[in-house]
């Protein structure tokens, strides 16, 4: 059987990274763009994200979280999975705005969680992390509590260090150069 880290990198290099001089969210100019919807979406890359993502969480971790778009089907992945192998995590998606009627909330799913539970927030690229932090802001003001922070790719611009000056820890799948190197079936 291949190893699914590196058939995971072999997918996003093929489906996700375009390399050349790009805008990013965070207004900062990159020479590559990574679109990880394009892999997640993808039947084997959702398969292998959820199973890499799963993986990775403690056992003591209750539920996942994540600002749509890009987290959507990284915390559906990750859910559907966790049932199937009897884990049964939950999974809620941060709003960028609130919903603006009904309810009006910023989380989706809250209804399958209850307060104070532990949950993990996924999120596919991290450059700044500000995205990331107005998800954990969410996320804990739901009241639950939040035991991590997980990503397919760290950028390595900041956003680690950010996230840990607001007291939340960062584990990512790959780094650009790690990707690259996975990609090319070395070990990483």
């Amino acid at each position: 059987m291949h190893n699914p880290k590196q058939r995971l990198a072999q997918l996003l290099l093929e489906k996700s990274y375009i390399e050349g001089e790009v805008t990013l969210t965070s207004g900062r100019k990159s020479d590559y763009y990574f679109d990880c919807k394009q892999t997640a979406l993808h039947a084997e890359g959702g398969y292998l994200l959820g199973t890499l993502f799963l993986d990775l969480l403690p056992l003591d971790v209750q539920g996942v979280a994540g600002m749509t778009l890009g987290a959507d089907p990284l915390v559906s992945a990750v859910s559907v999975l966790s049932h199937i192998q009897g884990r049964g995590l939950p999974a809620c998606i941060v709003r960028k705005k609130a919903k603006g009627h009904g309810t009006n909330q910023f989380l989706e799913g809250m209804a399958n969680f209850s307060d104070g539970m532990r949950v993990a927030v996924l999120e596919d690229v991290v450059t700044t992390g500000g995205s990331l932090l107005t998800a954990c802001e969410r996320v804990a003001a739901a009241g639950l509590e939040i035991t991590g922070v997980y990503c397919v790719l760290d950028r390595l611009e900041g956003g680690r260090e950010r996230l840990r000056d607001a007291g939340y820890s960062l584990t990512a799948l790959f780094t650009r150069d790690e990707l690259l190197r996975a990609g090319r079936g070395e070990d990483v």
